[in-house]
């Protein structure tokens, strides 16, 4: 255990998730070379090869990949405790919100300060288009996030609030006067989707490019958060994609929402890095709705 460095193990594990040493460092905020340096340190440390690196990819080595899975647990473990022990230390549980904190979640804040009064919960905004960001460079402990999430690094610890789609219009657009649309009439109207550094799939579920049928959508210019896409759209430049719960929230007369037929439906997670806290648990299973899995 002599010299070891943290930051060593923690850059290898992320490299060994996305096998790519740009976004690597993307995560990590560093540069790619910095994740070069912090590889090779560690390689000398342990005294073998851990990856193998070619003009084409990137792949662990077999020591590389078995030492991976043998970390992974050991690493998860003393980040829990380290963020138990800062959580106790502070007094306090910070939860990032995308764009509106609904009444299920608040009831939970409410049930957690009653449980624990001497347990502080604040709460802050982060940009729609970046559901992870702050969550990883520490700015909070735990994110309430459009769903889905596939980031190996995240765990989600309750999944809550599943609504069918709404598509919002012009009020003055021909779809506005329909109970419902299907999925394919996406093809016939422009979406606006979010701008940010949101992952590729996230991007596709809330914006996508083509129909269930394959039928290629429009995309108008992209927007960073939802007051922007809604003034867009009540201006005729576009539709956006939101959850029938976010369209009850934001009613204007410039806007007229419908229900979308043939789309799966969008939900929020309660997310955050590692095992999560005693009081995060706790958070997470005030907001838990039956059959939400974690």
């Amino acid at each position: 255990m002599a010299g070891l460095e943290i930051r060593e193990l923690e850059c290898f594990l992320v490299l060994a998730e996305e096998l790519h040493f740009g976004r690597t460092g993307e995560r990590l905020h560093v540069s790619q070379s910095r994740v070069s340096q912090l590889l090779r340190a560690l390689e000398a440390r342990i005294g073998a090869r851990l990856v193998e690196r070619t003009s084409r990819r990137v792949r662990l080595t077999e020591f590389g990949a078995e030492f991976a899975a043998s970390l992974r647990p050991a690493y998860g473990t003393l980040a829990a405790t380290v963020e138990e022990a800062r959580a106790t230390a502070r007094g306090r549980t910070r939860v990032g919100f995308q764009g509106a904190v609904y009444e299920q979640v608040t009831r939970a804040i409410a049930a957690l300060r009653r449980d624990r009064p001497e347990h502080r919960v604040d709460i802050a905004e982060i940009p729609l288009g970046d559901p992870f960001g702050a969550l990883r460079r520490g700015e909070v402990d735990a994110a309430v996030v459009l769903l889905p999430v596939a980031e190996p690094d995240l765990t989600t610890g309750a999944v809550f609030s599943r609504r069918p789609m709404t598509l919002a219009l012009p009020a003055g657009h021909p779809f506005a006067r329909r109970d419902r649309l299907r999925a394919e009439d996406l093809a016939r109207t422009a979406l606006i989707p979010v701008e940010g550094p949101a992952p590729g799939y996230w991007h596709r579920f809330h914006c996508p490019a083509a129909t269930p049928d394959g039928r290629p959508i429009p995309h108008e210019d992209g927007v960073r958060t939802l007051q922007e896409g809604l003034t867009l759209v009540g201006a005729g430049r576009g539709a956006m994609l939101l959850c029938d719960a976010t369209a009850h929230h934001n009613r204007r007369g410039d806007v007229a929402f419908v229900p979308v037929s043939g789309l799966p439906a969008s939900a929020l997670g309660l997310v955050w890095a590692g095992t999560g806290t005693a009081a995060l648990r706790a958070l997470a299973a005030a907001v838990q709705e039956p059959g939400g899995g974690a």
